[in-house]
């Protein structure tokens, strides 16, 4: 790369906020998060939001708890896997659960789709439980279509809701031009090329191989922005069928305020119907407002937006508060956060050496 290469990066990761660090992004904004501190007096002021989901959903909560507050028939079918646990164990359960080959991975305490994998075959399942060092979950992959996220806010002192954003979520994919190996596909995407590394080990076996003309190859299944995912806003779709549909689905989770849905469906149409949907899962006042994501936002009007949601947040938990739903104690939040800080390093660990 020469050096005229190299400024235009440099100045190319200045000027595009959308990939900078999450704690650089955040930065410029933290004291107001810091002033809602203050005027709760408690550092984990936002732990009321969702009553009965762990730490208010801010970090670390078990992907068990969201499912055991859902009707079953809204989720796919899902079991949870101890590392501990025997293979023939493991194969049974599989057996028993009806899910079939190819099916999902993922942590049971999970972010940002670390150690999210597809598995194809018993032999990829036998190395991945072989691997990973926590308890996870297998989930039947869904044939829905189209991935989409909805960020829901309700007032407790309303039955009716807000659905502030909804998003179309494309994972990172290229598409073959009958030509190009998979390694200059990788090389000539604009968000692949960042991640090259990941990507070359994890699809080391297929760099080599032309992609025919108009074959989608997944790079990854995790359709989160910090995994190269595309987002395309649907802002236009949001009313009242759509919010309807989620003021019923959170009323039935009960004391479920703040937070978004990851959703697979077949059409947006069917999703506002209330037919041909599941749930992926959903995520409490840890959930970014990810909407200004890729479409077309601008930094200035992505912090309106994050300080807007966090208003709401904590109008929901200084209600709950006044209600009896205290924030956590500062000990015991301190120490969740030191466990889940250990977890989230064990488990990138594991990510980064599983190939």
């Amino acid at each position: 790369m020469d050096i005229f290469a190299a400024v235009k990066n440099f100045f190319s990761s200045i000027t595009n906020w959308e990939s900078w660090p999450f704690k650089l992004l955040y930065a410029p904004i933290t004291p107001v998060w810091g002033w809602y501190m203050l005027r709760s007096w408690s550092v984990w002021f936002f732990t009321p939001s969702n009553p009965k989901i762990t730490f208010g959903g801010m970090d670390g909560e078990p992907k068990k708890e969201m499912y055991d507050l859902l009707p079953q028939h809204l989720y796919p079918a899902t079991f949870n896997v101890l590392p501990t646990a025997g293979f023939g164990e493991l194969k049974n359960k599989l057996e028993n659960s009806g899910i079939t080959y190819p099916f999902i991975v993922k942590p049971e305490v999970g972010c940002q789709g670390i150690l999210f994998r597809k598995i194809d075959t018993e032999a990829e399942l036998q190395h991945y439980h072989s691997k990973i060092p926590v308890e996870y979950i297998v989930q039947a992959l869904v044939s829905y279509p189209m991935e989409v996220s909805v960020f829901y806010i309700r007032h407790p002192q309303e039955k009716k809701g807000r659905v502030t954003g909804f998003l179309h979520k494309i994972p990172l994919q290229v598409t073959g031009d009958g030509k190009d190996t998979l390694e200059a596909l990788i090389q000539k995407h604009p968000k692949a090329q960042k991640r090259l590394g990941e990507m070359f080990s994890k699809h080391r076996e297929h760099l080599q191989r032309v992609i025919p003309a108009g074959e989608k190859f997944m790079l990854s299944y995790a359709a989160n922005h910090n995994r190269g995912a595309h987002f395309i806003d649907l802002k236009e779709h949001i009313d009242d069928k759509l919010v309807s549909l989620f003021d019923e689905i959170s009323l039935r989770i009960n004391d479920f305020f703040y937070g978004r849905y990851d959703i697979m469906c077949s059409n947006v149409e069917d999703l506002k119907n209330g037919k041909n949907f599941t749930i992926l899962e959903y995520n409490g006042c840890g959930a970014e407002p990810n909407h200004f994501y890729d479409t077309g936002y601008t930094l200035i009007g992505a912090y309106k937006e994050i300080l807007k949601h966090w208003k709401a947040l904590y109008q929901i938990c200084r209600y709950n508060s006044k209600q009896g739903i205290k924030p956590w104690p500062f000990q015991k939040g301190r120490k969740f956060l030191a466990h889940i800080k250990a977890h989230f390093k064990l488990i990138r660990k594991a990510d980064e050496q599983m190939k």
